[in-house]
């Protein structure tokens, strides 16, 4: 997604332009929700609260008191071991986790999109920072500076990073 330039009052701020894309991001990747992904969300984020908790102990505080013989002149219509809320509330798990699975799926590509963007401005940052160490090593030479001391301690940083080297190293050394 190409990011607009920041303005001049942005860019003496460049926190408040970083700000203003993120959420511009996030407004985006909201609106890109499918009808069913804005439902599965809105579901899971009802079943997650303290509200959805409390109406489930409700419901079943009432529904056995009522079929205990605790309320007098209350006929009892599902005698013990109550078979109906077994019935319902095991069907309503099934169709909660699909909806909780559908929210995960998407915020699982979200995270995968934001953590390639985040692979790419790290990846662009090393390509301007070997530039930067490329061009200050040239100065340095063009002006006579001796610069092999300090090479020897940014040995290897001058150089362009190999991606796939490094992540074959890194899937090499890492445990599991």
């Amino acid at each position: 997604m190409p990011m607009n330039r920041p303005s001049r009052d942005e860019a003496a701020n460049p926190t408040t332009f970083n700000v203003a894309a993120i959420a511009k991001l996030e407004h985006e990747a909201l609106n890109r929700r499918t009808p069913t992904e804005r439902i599965s969300d809105a579901i899971a984020k009802f079943i997650g609260s303290i509200a959805f908790l409390l109406l489930q102990v409700l419901l079943v505080l009432v529904w056995s008191t009522i079929n205990l013989h605790l309320i007098p002149l209350v006929t009892a219509f599902d005698p013990f071991p109550f078979g109906i809320p077994a019935l319902v509330i095991s069907s309503e798990s099934v169709l909660l986790t699909i909806f909780v699975l559908i929210s995960q799926n998407r915020m699982t590509r979200q995270a995968e999109r934001r953590s390639h963007l985040d692979l790419q401005v790290g990846m662009l940052a090393e390509q301007e920072l070997t530039a930067v160490l490329q061009m200050q090593h040239k100065i340095c030479r063009h002006l006579g500076i001796d610069v092999e001391s300090a090479k020897q301690a940014l040995k290897g940083f001058s150089d362009a990073t190999d991606v796939s080297k490094l992540a074959t190293e890194l899937e090499d050394k890492l445990p599991g």
